[in-house]
């Protein structure tokens, strides 16, 4: 078997901790702030978990980082 490329985009915003966990940063923080309140803006800094539906798709997508 030949080995699987790895999808570069998926691998510069994944991350994978210690546990196995699927780590990614949030959406809507980059344009149209103006609108968004200060809590809202504050809250989507933090980095997310990817749902457990979706970890099998984005394991296939950078199967050497996990």
């Amino acid at each position: 078997m030949p080995k699987i490329k790895t999808k570069r985009a998926a691998a510069k915003r994944f991350k994978v901790t210690g546990s196995g966990k699927i780590v990614r940063n949030k959406a809507n923080k980059s344009h149209i702030l103006t609108k968004k309140s200060a809590k809202r803006k504050r809250n989507l800094r933090k980095s997310g978990i990817v749902d457990k539906t979706d970890h099998q798709r984005v394991k296939d997508m950078i199967p050497y980082k996990i």
